[in-house]
């Protein structure tokens, strides 16, 4: 990126993309006021009237569905059949969500103590500026605008710098669609003139998807304005395999859940926490199965994962590799840069793993896996929640009553998944805990995060 624009690079082969000039500061004033303008008007529909628009979104999503997933996979790096399935699973959202919109967001009638009459209602309160990571290019938008739209208010993109056509190309389908103009739109700008739109007095909220680090900066910008915030931030997944776990599910599931998506994930399987009474068997499978992760084109046959999707990224987590070696770990497979082109990382095992390491503190984005051998159920579980991260995890076990309680009484995470690796599902809450940050989407909290929930009162005398 330059002080003027930015630059965007296919991470498997290092060539240049596009070339995206910088709004001015008097663009990006303009932006957010006819955003603000379009609030005024989009607010005044039923949310009926409303859900027409967001399932039109859906159809669009599906129509431009080879052009938005090629060029995922030529910013970011995904396979191009998980930028399919990416852009399939957006056009869900839009469709679930017009659908639960109407009950969600109506009204609610309260009787009132002394007799008098009360009403609650759930009132859009204006723009809301959306900060979005690469990951995801089309989900992570997806994810926070829909729900926003459907509540009536005006939704800002700033997508990470090196999925900027993904954003623009966003644009064009929800417009296309017959969003009206301006109501949702992309802001290319640098960090300078973010903070200018966060302390805009016309942005009611600020939602973001991104680091630890990030969220610490934007939480605290949007806080010193007053403004809330939705974070959604990184983690270290731990799923835990006990003793009567199928092994052959475990394996499959672990193996799924640390390469999706090339391995860059929130909620990826991070840390393997087997108990002894069958670690080796795990690691053996576990281990053999991450040897046979074939790497190459992401446009191509025949592959499982692509490449990372920035050089920094790929060394960040080349570094946390050596300096977990360095404090004891050991590299059971993978765990060497790759020459030629590409940002490629080979598939890497890592176990005597404690604390202090960054293959157990750290989040380790890219796939890497971390072993951890545990005594039982009971340390398994201390081991998982000894973490300053909580937005998933997954138990393994042919008891999955057991399972549920112990995920519902003791994994202190915002999503846990049993027997099986997941990612979004449009009807239930996503959000985390401590350092994975606050707030919820899906499953219908997404579209209250940002609303005004009104109390209305009529008293007896």
């Amino acid at each position: 990126m330059s002080d003027k624009g930015i630059t965007t690079i296919n991470p498997a082969t290092e060539e240049k993309l596009d070339f995206y000039p910088h709004m001015t500061d008097h663009e990006l004033t303009s932006a957010v006021q006819n955003c603000h303008n379009a609030f005024l008007k989009w607010k005044t529909k039923t949310v009926e009237e409303r859900g027409k628009v967001i399932k039109a979104i859906g159809e669009s999503l599906k129509k431009n569905k080879e052009e938005l997933s090629q060029l995922m996979t030529a910013e970011m790096g995904k396979l191009l059949s998980q930028s399919y399935s990416e852009v399939d699973l957006c056009a869900g959202i839009c469709d679930h969500t017009a659908d639960i919109a109407p009950k969600e967001l109506a009204d609610e009638v309260r009787e009132l103590s002394n007799g008098g009459r009360g009403l609650i209602t759930y009132s859009p309160i204006g723009v809301i500026y959306g900060i979005q990571p690469w990951n995801y290019p089309a989900y992570q938008v997806i994810r926070y605008a829909i729900v926003n739209l459907i509540a009536g208010n005006g939704v800002l993109l700033k997508h990470a710098e090196s999925v900027t056509g993904c954003g623009e190309k966003i644009k064009e389908i929800f417009e296309e669609a017959g969003l009206p103009k301006h109501l949702f739109t992309t802001l290319i700008i640098n960090h300078d003139q973010s903070d200018k739109v966060i302390e805009n007095d016309l942005v009611r909220g600020v939602t973001l998807t991104g680091s630890p680090v990030a969220g610490e900066i934007i939480g605290a910008k949007a806080g010193k304005q007053l403004k809330k915030t939705v974070l959604e931030l990184g983690s270290n997944d731990a799923y835990i395999v006990l003793e009567d776990a199928d092994m052959e599910v475990a394996i499959e599931a672990c193996v799924k859940g640390r390469i999706y998506n090339n391995g860059e994930t929130c909620i990826a399987a991070k840390r393997f926490i087997v108990v002894e009474a069958v670690y080796d068997e795990f690691k053996d499978g576990f281990v053999k199965a991450m040897k046979a992760i074939k790497h190459g084109d992401p446009t191509g046959d025949n592959v499982d994962i692509g490449p990372m999707a920035r050089k920094d990224l790929r060394e960040e987590l080349h570094n946390q590799v050596l300096e977990s070696v360095a404090n004891g770990a050991t590299i059971l497979c993978g765990g060497e840069m790759p020459e030629g082109k590409g940002y490629y990382y080979p598939s890497t095992v890592i176990e005597n793993v404690n604390p202090g390491q960054p293959t157990y503190d750290d989040e380790l984005f890219g796939p890497v896996a971390a072993l951890i051998k545990a005594k039982d159920a009971e340390d398994a579980m201390r081991i998982a929640n000894d973490s300053r991260f909580g937005l998933g995890g997954g138990i393994f076990t042919k008891d999955e009553d057991k399972a549920f309680e112990m995920a519902s009484k003791h994994f202190d995470t915002g999503m846990v998944f049993i027997n099986s690796f997941g990612l979004a599902q449009p009807n239930m809450p996503f959000g985390g805990v401590k350092r994975s940050g606050f707030g919820r989407e899906h499953g219908g909290f997404g579209m209250k995060e940002f609303v005004n929930t009104k109390a209305i009162m009529r008293l007896e005398s």
